[in-house]
Formats: C-alpha cells, sequence, structure tokens
C-alpha cells in the first residue's frame, strides 16, 4: 500500500498533545491525516489535514468519521468501542483493536486479564459501587491503608486516590471501583513495547518515574532509568508478556513498580503514545510517536535505543492560575544546555494542567537530572 503522498487516509480520534506530536510525523511522511475531537480548539486542528468536529464517545461521531478512513487509531483511550467494533467488521483497520480498548477502558477488567494472563501485579478487589467498600471494611475483608482506582475515566492522577480512613472515602465517586494493595515501591518504572501488524516487535529503554508528591502526575522521567541490569532486563520481559496477550498493534505503554525486594508488578497499560516516552523526540534514534505511525502501517520499525540520555520534566499550570496562559521564564530555559521546550497549544491553562514538556538531553544523565530540576524551577505556567 503507498502511504505517501497518496490518496491513503489515517484518522486519529482524539485531538489533544499526543494527537499533534503524532501530526509531525505525518506531516514528515506526507502521510494525508483527519482528527477528530470533540474541541473547537484541539492542539491537532491546526496540524491535521482535516479536522472534525464530534464527540469520541457518542456512537455515530465515532463510526461516521471512521467509515471515511482507511486505518484508524487513537491517542486517547476514552473512546466509543462499539462503533470501533462495527468499523472493524466492515473492514476498517483499527489499532489498538476494539478488543483491547475494552480491556483497557475499565480498571477492574485491566486487573482481571493481568491474572487471568499470569503478569504479575498488586492484589486487588472489585466493587459495582463505592458503598460496599465500607461493608467490606467492617467485615474485615480490607485493610488500611489501600489504593482507590474508579474503573472508568481516570487520568493523569485523577480517579486515584490512597485511603488511609473511612472519611478518605466522602467526596469519591459512588460508582465501578478497585481498591488495591498499597504497594511499597521504591521505583516506578515504565516500558513502551511497540509491536507492528506482521508481529515485529521492539521494546524502548527501560524509564523511571518521579512524581509530584500532590497532584499524582509524573514530573520527571528519565531514560535510561538507573536501576540494575537484571532489574531492567525483568521489567522488560514482562513488558513484552503484557504486549503478547494483548496481541497489541501500535504502541502499548507499560507502567510497573519496582518493590523493595526487586518484584516487578504492572500498574498499568495505555495502548497509545505515552507521557513515558517524549523524552523519545530529541534522545532516541526514532521516537515514540514515529514507531506508532510505523507499527500501525505495518512498515518496519526503527531503532528504539537511545542516543543520548534524556530527562523529560512536564509543564503543567501552577497552582492558583486560571485563564490566558504565560510561559514565564521560557527563554531562561532555552539558554541551558541541551534543552528543548515542547508547548502543546492550549490557550487556556489551569492548575496541574498538562500544558507542555521539556527535554533535556546529556551525555551524562545525572547532569541532564540537575538541569531538569533547574528547569522546573525556573519555568512557571501561568495566566495573565
Amino acid at each position: 500500500m503507498n502511504y505517501f503522498s497518496s490518496d491513503f487516509k489515517l484518522g486519529i480520534l482524539g485531538g489533544g498533545q499526543l494527537g499533534k506530536m503524532l501530526l509531525n510525523d505525518t506531516r514528515k511522511f506526507d502521510i494525508y491525516t483527519c482528527v477528530l475531537d470533540a474541541s473547537n480548539e484541539a492542539p491537532c486542528k491546526i496540524a491535521s489535514n482535516e479536522f472534525h468536529l464530534g464527540d469520541l464517545m457518542d456512537y455515530d461521531a465515532v463510526y461516521n468519521f471512521g467509515k471515511q478512513v482507511d486505518v484508524l487509531t487513537i491517542e486517547i483511550e476514552n473512546v466509543n468501542v462499539d462503533a470501533l467494533e462495527t468499523l472493524e467488521k466492515e473492514g476498517i483497520k483499527v489499532y489498538p483493536s476494539s478488543k483491547t480498548l475494552r480491556t483497557i477502558q475499565n480498571k477492574a477488567k485491566q486487573k482481571l486479564f493481568y491474572v487471568d494472563h499470569d503478569l504479575p501485579t498488586a492484589d486487588f478487589l472489585r466493587f459495582a459501587y463505592l458503598s460496599e467498600i465500607e461493608d467490606t471494611i467492617n467485615n474485615g475483608g480490607l485493610k488500611f491503608p489501600f489504593v482507590w482506582k474508579a474503573a472508568q475515566f481516570g487520568y493523569d492522577g485523577n480517579g486515584v486516590k490512597v485511603v488511609r480512613q473511612l472519611s478518605d472515602l466522602d467526596h469519591l465517586p459512588k460508582g465501578e471501583c478497585i481498591a488495591e494493595t498499597l504497594v511499597p515501591f521504591k521505583n516506578e518504572l515504565a516500558v513502551i513495547v511497540v509491536r507492528n501488524a506482521s508481529g515485529e516487535i521492539k521494546t524502548f529503554p527501560v524509564v523511571e518515574m518521579e512524581f509530584h508528591p500532590e497532584a499524582n502526575q509524573v514530573e520527571y522521567v528519565i531514560c535510561p532509568a538507573r536501576i540494575d541490569d537484571k532489574v531492567a532486563q525483568k521489567a522488560i520481559d514482562i513488558a513484552l508478556k503484557t504486549s503478547k496477550a494483548f496481541n497489541h498493534v501500535g504502541l502499548l505503554a507499560v507502567e510497573m513498580f519496582q518493590t523493595a525486594d526487586d518484584k516487578i508488578l504492572i500498574n498499568e497499560v495505555a495502548p497509545r503514545p505515552h507521557n513515558s516516552g517524549h523524552q523519545s523526540i530529541e534522545a532516541s534514534y526514532t521516537s515514540q510517536f514515529e514507531q506508532h505511525i510505523r507499527a500501525i502501517l505495518d512498515l518496519p520499525l526503527g531503532r528504539t535505543d537511545s542516543k543520548v540520555g534524556g530527562v523529560m520534566v512536564n509543564l503543567v499550570g501552577a497552582e492558583g492560575h486560571t485563564g490566558n496562559v504565560i510561559y514565564e521564564n521560557i527563554e531562561h530555559i532555552m539558554n541551558m544546555d541541551g534543552v528543548t521546550p515542547h508547548i502543546y497549544g492550549k490557550k487556556q491553562t489551569r492548575p496541574f494542567r498538562k500544558m507542555g514538556h521539556v527535554t533535556i538531553v546529556n551525555e551524562d544523565l545525572n547532569e541532564a537530572r540537575r538541569i531538569a530540576e533547574a528547569v522546573k524551577k525556573s519555568i512557571k505556567v501561568i495566566s495573565e
């Protein structure tokens, strides 16, 4: 099939920053790309060949959009899976598949999938309603502390809470959820697996993620992870086993905990480009975004190793600021060695909203991490 400078159409469900970064590569290859998003202000609007307005959870919107393209992919999991299933039956190629998405969209189903496929994950209980948790605690079936997770529609730390006492359950959504054993871990790691439709498979190096203590968002991604080679290999093996279990095509980001005794447990997965791979744009031979496109079009995969050590800093809206965005001190960080800012194109900031990221590359990973700290202290995402 000729994808380049041709009549072929690639469709992306979701018009956020991940889509925008995918579009850098579709433009590089001159692949005609259509995007569906519910917001007229979506970051993808300026870079796609066709921009369609529509609700990603609406069956008709997704189905009618999908009928106009040859291959359909996502940059966000919350899409109408029934429409994708119909499109697959009618011959449209959909990656990730509706089957994969149906499992991943629901955290309870996702956890059961790990158990069924003998993939290591923290112990958990599944509840249809929040109220059932209190009954289970009173009956001695669940002990504090534990991690509450909404079964659906959680993102960036939303829909996750550490519960240490009964009052922590107040004001949480009332619907389906899981309660997970709180894992005493020493590292949060991630491995991105890329697999094309022919079955060629590669992994990016293991990264470590440092989290913001309050927002439960990634503050720094460090590549490669500063861990023992044996632990890194264990993480890669588990990520590959996970990808195989899903029979996944495209990118699969596998987030994991490294426990105190060096066990690896899967936290969750994302079947799309992921925050833990943003540094690959500057630091890798082939970025995660280019790899996703290569994989879903069944093209040969590129090199996944790093050219240089990389650290990624998320740019999120400062607390107390809502409104038209200003990136304070951006010139100052651009004056630092190896620093590249990426601005996502969201005109409005609010506290903890992801507005961009900064990549720091350096032959010395510790130096990159030091510069990353300086970047974090300097640049502020504020409002007018």
